[in-house]
């Protein structure tokens, strides 16, 4: 059969592992998509970097024009990161008649409405297996394998660098600052780590599964979300003391009609399969009405678990379902689907968490406790020791970790007498775990804890999923 000729553009990390797969396993290639793929010409504008696949002579090529005009391409493998010219790129080989397969999730989360409506005009498809949870094949499972379920919710782990990070930090009992760079030196983190550790890349392809699952048309950035940069140490103590461990949860969930969506640090009972995902590792819990749970877990980023879904992706292209799939579901559409509503934040209720540091003195706890009673939050559980005696009884300490909590204490007592609040007395820590509240609850509470003197600034607050 004739063979069908592809293209990379963007031959970077992922580009680079695509390539090899194509060109190192063209046999099993061709098995899948009963014809041979061969992949002809691969663009991009460093063609001098060194890389760790080798491409025959005369393949790599920083001429974009000269792969556009060539009708012998059907399909392109576009993994430009970013938004611009990743769009304009895009745009342009949808107009010359050619597919496309993306990684690019941030791409779709915002533009995703004008790029689907582009390439139904032109009666071209996109796939974009790779833009969420890496070689996890999640994308597939909801828009496809699970249309027969009214899908209820979706709560996931959807950031591997994050997830490293909050993993060492359990697991070692080192601060956030030291793990980051870390993750940096392993290649999990970029030098500039924010995106993933204040919750907007999980946000981004949050946003795309609430589309393929109930239809909803959100931009990510309207998404409620807390990073990860306020968690300590200490919250990892209490967490494991509480029965817990701490995750970047990402939670969709329908709610009579009304779709909750929000990214942030949540403690997740031990033992629940959520809780146990560790590592560079995601995960993704769907709820559907037909088949109950299902849970999805394995790496969401590297070079070669997104090079394999990739692929996978171009098979289904070339093959023809993904042109079927593409037209059938026609994604953000607003033909297809009926608005969402979307609930408002500060009616979602759940448990949280609370961390404060508050002076040892008597009528501490009273003060507290009245502020959360005037705001209809009750408390179902309290921890409050002595700072030495957790320091020599929480296991993991050490006297780095008592010299950490020790110079900790002394920055929120600048920190307050700077701001004009004056204390006296020594400095303890205190969690409270609530029974049910919401949101805005907890936000107006929080506003009136912190006027207390008693109560020192910088309170930590986390959901909680039992």
């Amino acid at each position: 059969m004739k063979p069908a000729k592809v293209a990379i553009v963007g031959f970077g990390t992922i580009g680079s592992g695509v390539a090899r797969l194509l060109l190192e396993h063209p046999e099993r290639i061709a098995r899948r998509a009963a014809r041979p793929v061969e992949l002809v010409r691969v663009i991009d504008p460093d063609t001098k970097r060194e890389r760790n696949v080798d491409l025959p002579s005369g393949m790599l090529s920083d001429d974009l024009d000269a792969m556009l005009a060539d009708p012998s391409i059907t399909a392109v493998v576009q993994l430009i990161g970013g938004l611009e010219p990743a769009r304009s790129i895009m745009l342009r080989i949808l107009e010359s008649g050619k597919d496309v397969i993306t990684a690019n999730k941030a791409l779709l989360a915002q533009h995703g409405p004008e790029l689907f409506e582009a390439a139904r005009g032109l009666e071209r498809s996109i796939a974009f297996e790779a833009a969420v949870a890496g070689g996890v094949p999640i994308i597939a499972a909801i828009s496809e394998c699970l249309t027969a379920n009214q899908i209820d919710s979706i709560q996931a782990i959807l950031n591997g660098t994050s997830n490293f990070i909050l993993t060492e930090m359990e697991q070692r009992g080192s601060s956030y600052e030291a793990t980051v760079a870390e993750a940096q030196q392993r290649g999990y983190a970029e030098a500039d780590p924010t995106m993933d550790v204040d919750g907007s890349d999980a946000a981004q392809k949050l946003a795309i599964l609430s589309h393929l699952a109930f239809g909803a048309k959100v931009d990510w950035r309207a998404i409620p979300r807390m990073g990860i940069q306020s968690v300590t140490a200490d919250d990892m103590r209490y967490a494991r003391e509480l029965g817990y461990h701490i995750k970047l949860l990402a939670v969709a969930q329908d709610n009579h009609g009304e779709l909750e969506l929000h990214v942030s640090p949540t403690l997740v009972r031990q033992g629940t399969p959520l809780s146990e995902v560790s590592g560079a590792f995601n995960a993704i819990r769907v709820h559907g009405d037909a088949v109950g749970r299902l849970f999805f877990q394995g790496l969401g980023a590297g070079q070669m678990p997104t090079a394999s879904a990739v692929v996978a992706d171009l098979i289904d292209t070339v093959v023809g379902r993904m042109g079927i799939t593409f037209k059938t579901l026609n994604l953000w559409s607003d033909a297809h689907h009926p608005p969402v509503p979307l609930r408002d934040p500060a009616a979602v209720p759940g448990r949280f968490y609370l961390r404060m540091n508050v002076e040892d003195r008597p009528g501490v706890m009273s003060s507290i406790a009245g502020v959360l009673g005037e705001h209809g939050i009750s408390i179902a559980s309290l921890i409050q020791h002595e700072a030495p005696q957790f320091v020599e009884n929480s296991g993991t300490a050490s006297a780095e970790t008592a010299t950490a909590e020790k110079e900790a204490a002394a920055k929120q007592a600048a920190t307050a007498e700077a701001a004009g609040q004056r204390h006296e007395g020594n400095i303890v820590p205190m969690v409270i775990m609530t029974h049910r509240a919401t949101e805005g609850q907890l936000a107006d509470a929080m506003k009136r804890l912190d006027t207390l003197s008693c109560v020192y600034p910088g309170t930590i607050r986390m959901r909680v999923r039992d």
